[in-house]
């Protein structure tokens, strides 16, 4: 296969990287994943590690991809490629974009990861560009991507889906935003780390076997975690009116038990309000496909595009 119809997708996370090279139909052809290092020249350094690494799987040299994009925590501005306040990688500052094309020899795409996730959900899921989706990341935090008729919706200052800093609670704990109540602090892993501590190497996994043996503590944890995403779901809809909501992030890494509790959830409220009935919100929810990396692919994807314009799918 040529190195020159493969498109390469860098997703950089706070622990590890994840790296694929996809065909012109979209198809992984290649993968790999590194860990990531802390402090910009670590995170620079893992990103080239990270494509030189895809190169020699493809027989190949970097320059000679299609593309190149890469997904990353933070404010990202997509226009310089420049990356700010991701903290949980050492970065208050990084012109990413810039600095990894001078060590590639080639142009690179800089996205939020989230966005990116969310555009390689809808690829994966096969949507088309007359559908909407919202791309609900559930992981330490809580955030949503958001493709509009085919396009990754940024906004116009680029926090477009940042629900988790919605406040649903005034009177409870504070947020790092500076509010109190937000919606990630009920529905995240880190609400749960908060709210029900533990040492299992799997916290949530660990918080639903704790309910399922009657742990009340556990039970009551639980309840609020699942009708919080239901919340989250049911404001993306309200909000966007999107055709569905795709749950991912490590959080839907519990798959169908969490689709099912949030599911009931939601077939509880429309229950009571003939308005929510009328939504179907429980038919619109559902998980990124088990086993993909959806995030890497929109990287991919994001890489692809025309630096001018919007992503399309």
């Amino acid at each position: 296969m040529s190195a020159a119809s493969l498109r390469v997708g860098i997703d950089i996370g706070g622990t590890k990287t994840d790296a694929v090279a996809i065909d012109a139909d979209g198809r992984v052809a290649y993968e790999l994943r590194l860990a990531t290092g802390f402090g910009a020249e670590s995170v620079l350094a893992t990103a080239v590690a990270a494509v030189e690494g895809l190169a020699r799987a493809a027989g190949r040299t970097p320059e000679t991809f299609a593309s190149i994009g890469i997904g990353i925590p933070g404010a990202v501005d997509v226009a310089s490629g420049r990356v700010e306040h991701a903290v949980n990688l050492g970065l208050s500052g990084l012109d990413l974009g810039s600095e990894v094309a001078a060590r590639l020899g080639r142009s690179v795409r800089v996205e939020n990861d989230v966005n990116a996730a969310a555009l390689g959900a809808f690829s994966l899921l096969g949507r088309t560009s007359a559908q909407s989706m919202a791309y609900l990341n559930l992981g330490t935090g809580l955030a949503a991507g958001l493709v509009l008729g085919g396009r990754l919706w940024r906004g116009s200052r680029g926090v477009a889906g940042e629900i988790g800093h919605i406040p649903v609670d005034p009177s409870g704990p504070l947020c790092p935003c500076g509010q109190r109540g937000c919606l990630e602090l009920m529905a995240s892993g880190s609400a749960v780390a908060r709210q029900w501590p533990t040492d299992e190497p799997k916290p949530v996994r660990a918080l639903f076997a704790a309910a399922d043996a009657g742990d009340a503590l556990a039970i009551e944890v639980r309840e609020r975690l699942v009708e919080n995403v239901a919340a989250a779901v049911r404001l993306l809809v309200l909000t966007v009116d999107v055709d569905d909501v795709v749950i991912g992030g490590g959080l839907s890494s519990l798959g169908d038990v969490l689709l099912a509790e949030v599911r009931a959830v939601l077939t509880r409220w429309a229950a009571s309000s003939e308005f929510l009935a009328s939504l179907q919100l429980a038919d619109r929810v559902t998980l990124v496909p088990s086993g993909t990396n959806a995030a890497a692919i929109g990287a991919a994807l994001v890489g692809a595009a025309d630096a001018s314009e919007s992503v399309t799918v």
